[in-house]
């Protein structure tokens, strides 16, 4: 078998989750631009967007809605709080999952925002973890990191990671 053909290995489905993190969205001060974005790229995919939900920037609203995502999903997206701010607690929830760290993902995404957002693309923490056979992502709250990070690099080997964790 050569190299290439291992990365043929896919699953069939992929069900996605999102938790869009923000306050002013929550208080519907704000429109959810992610929501309908992400879910238009999943879907051009044949993937499938089963769980959203809208939180505030409260660590425990954000934990428990990211584990209900991971209850009912196989891709896990938490958007916003990927920064420095003491607001910015994605990262930390997260974090709080027992898992594989996939360092790549964060490395990456900071590469590629770097051609949009210049010398700020170092602040960011966005980060991915393998958790019980799913793949869990902290991305920025800004659509156009989203889109990246999904684009770029989450969409095209998705259903191969999720082949790698479940084989």
């Amino acid at each position: 078998m050569k190299n290439n053909d291992h990365a043929h290995r896919v699953v069939d489905r992929v069900a996605f989750g999102l938790i869009v993190t923000s306050d002013k969205v929550f208080r519907g001060e704000k429109e959810d631009k992610i929501t309908p974005m992400v879910s238009e790229l999943i879907e051009q995919k044949g993937y499938h967007l089963v769980y959203k939900a809208i939180t505030p920037n409260v660590f425990e609203e954000i934990l428990e809605e990211t584990r209900k995502a991971l209850e009912n999903s196989d891709v896990v997206l938490v958007t916003g709080g990927t920064g420095l701010s003491s607001k910015d607690l994605v990262v930390r929830v997260v974090d709080y999952f027992n898992g594989i760290e996939i360092p790549g993902f964060g490395e990456l995404f900071r590469m590629l925002s770097w051609n949009e957002v210049g010398a700020r693309a170092w602040i960011s923490r966005a980060k991915a973890k393998a958790v019980d056979n799913k793949v869990l992502f902290a991305l920025p709250g800004s659509p156009s990191a989203v889109k990246l990070a999904l684009e770029k690099l989450i969409l095209p080997v998705i259903a191969h990671i999720l082949w790698e964790l479940r084989h």
